[in-house]
């Protein structure tokens, strides 16, 4: 079986900026996969070009088996696209909002009713359709949202930034959709995100950095490939305490941001013995297990948001 999105040695200019830069990954189907990375990333230039609304420059995109620039409808008619930014029409209800959607993919009578049924039911906004967009809160109006790119019954589902103005309950609740939507009709779904937590919920992730993918595996996998603790040391001379270090035991820490870096499985005892060592030039210590901004800063050298 193809897979859901192959990607092979995109990249994408804005005059002089390298938005992306010769990406290559692939999602099989029926998986839940993350873009991670912070803005500026390339995340949202990565989802124009998987949902159509942007050339290929260079390189391949095939969606669903189909090239994205020779096949551009067999694509668009496949996929379901809720954006960053909302779509709904305020004045209208969700069952005209609905409609309306239907209606743009050639749908009407008892099919588009039919479908709009079905949908509704199955995210929770039976009792809602009625209601006003305007008078719905956020979570409510981002099912509405997923409802409208699901009306046509696509293979693949694109969401971009989807937990955005949501409070962590509604964030919940649509990440117990979207499992669902995987699990009971077999969608495959693209997120992209800035958010850890929401990255930790997908199947499997890319963390993406000034348009180059960095990282690609299950948050697992990804944590694991950093390796036992994670020790950020404050210090008032970053490079004379380094050197310290490196000289007393034979380590090489990283600078990120200020702070001293140092990746050990033994970094509870390390801890202890560069405290016990250095006393009077550690402000702070801090022992953590490996998280995914260890591994961004593992792969890039700074932080997630050092821009």
């Amino acid at each position: 079986m193809t897979a859901a999105i192959a990607v092979s040695g995109l990249s994408h200019r804005y005059g002089d900026r390298l938005a992306l830069d010769d990406l290559g990954f692939e999602v099989p189907r029926g998986e839940v996969f993350g873009l991670l990375g912070p803005n500026g990333g390339g995340k949202t230039t990565l989802f124009r070009i998987l949902s159509t609304l942007l050339p290929v420059q260079s390189g391949a995109v095939h969606v669903l088996g189909h090239d994205v620039v020779a096949e551009q409808h067999d694509v668009r008619r496949r996929i379901g696209v809720t954006f960053q930014s909302p779509s709904l029409d305020a004045k209208l209800t969700v069952r005209e909002n609905l409609l309306h959607q239907a209606h743009l993919y050639g749908l009407a009578g008892r099919e588009a009713a039919g479908r709009i049924a079905g949908l509704v039911e199955q995210l929770g906004l039976a009792d809602r359709t009625g209601d006003r967009a305007e008078s719905l809160s956020g979570g409510l109006q981002r099912r509405v949202e997923i409802a409208k790119g699901l009306l046509h019954d696509p293979e693949l589902l694109l969401l971009d930034e989807p937990s955005t103005g949501l409070d962590p309950g509604a964030r919940h609740d649509l990440w117990v959709l979207l499992r669902r939507l995987r699990d009971d009709r077999g969608v495959t779904v693209l997120v992209t995100t800035h958010l850890m937590e929401e990255a930790e919920r997908c199947d499997r992730l890319g963390i993406l950095d000034h348009g180059r993918l960095v990282a690609e595996g299950t948050p697992d996998e990804l944590r694991a490939s950093v390796g036992g603790d994670c020790l950020t040391i404050d210090t008032p001379d970053t490079t004379a305490l380094a050197a310290a270090i490196g000289e007393r035991f034979g380590i090489e820490p990283s600078v990120v941001d200020g702070q001293l870096r140092i990746e050990r499985e033994d970094g509870h005892e390390l801890l202890r013995d560069v405290v016990a060592a250095f006393p009077d030039r550690v402000t702070s210590i801090v022992l953590g297990k490996p998280t995914l901004e260890d591994v961004f800063i593992a792969r890039t050298g700074h932080r997630f948001w050092a821009e």
